[in-house]
């Protein structure tokens, strides 16, 4: 049974950083694309983060560019998002994704797998 379990949300103040984690199990996760997409509260699902299965391609939301990364660690089967100068509009819930197509800019509709978020709050 495929199972994505995010960890790492939180509260934070203003201008400070998160680690966020997402460990897949039951599947060859280390052939799929992994990607992060948040909500906040009466907004739509949105795009924030991807990552190819080889790890070299990354994308970013252009308001996240600058201040997340992204990586990964097949050996673990493990993706994070290091989240750097937190802003309030950055509170949402934030959701692992994996898409077997690999398609590492990924949209809602591409998704295969949904973890089940990790609430982040960023206090001003």
């Amino acid at each position: 049974q495929v199972q994505l379990v995010e960890s790492g949300g939180g509260l934070v103040q203003a201008g400070g950083s998160l680690r966020l984690s997402c460990a897949a199990s039951g599947g060859p996760f280390s052939y799929y694309a992994m990607g992060w997409f948040r909500q906040a509260p009466g907004k739509e699902r949105e795009f924030v983060s991807g990552i190819s299965y080889t790890g070299q391609s990354t994308y970013y939301a252009d308001s996240v560019k600058g201040r997340f990364t992204i990586s990964r660690d097949n050996a673990k089967n493990t993706v994070y998002l290091q989240m750097n100068s937190l802003q309030p509009e950055d509170t949402a819930v934030y959701y692992c994704a994996t898409d077997h197509r690999n398609r590492a800019a990924m949209a809602p509709h591409d998704v295969d797998y949904w973890g089940q978020g990790t609430q982040v709050t960023v206090s001003s």
